[in-house]
């Protein structure tokens, strides 16, 4: 459930960036930028965000467990098992995931004429 609203989070923070971005996206494509060099660099936005977003997530997750063994270290939880192979997936997961939540906004972005989205204030 937290992933999906995740997903949800980065689609919705991308949707907002393409329409205050308006005439920025405007301009790029008035100096040059082609549609798939705006959708890439989109998608690219929406990696980062989403990468770290994971990144934050499970170094907060790895302080706290290991603050938690250390406070429950009396009480015989003396060992700290941190699931290396797991969190690399969840980062993976986290960067296909920006991947599918950047397809809408890159698309609306890429649709933009260019004339209406540079006079746009």
């Amino acid at each position: 459930m937290s992933v999906i609203i995740a997903a949800v989070g980065v689609v919705n923070t991308l949707a907002l960036s393409v329409i205050e971005r308006t005439r920025e996206i405007g301009l790029l494509r008035a100096i040059g930028v082609s549609r798939r060099q705006l959708r890439r660099m989109i998608r690219v936005e929406s990696i980062v965000i989403a990468v770290f977003g994971a990144v934050l997530g499970i170094g907060i997750g790895v302080a706290f467990g290991a603050a938690l063994q250390q406070a429950l270290a009396d009480q015989g939880l003396s060992v700290l098992s941190v699931p290396v192979v797991t969190l690399v997936v969840y980062l993976v997961v986290a960067a296909v995931i920006g991947v599918l939540a950047a397809l809408w906004p890159a698309w609306r972005a890429g649709r933009m004429d260019v004339l209406e989205a540079i006079s746009t204030e």
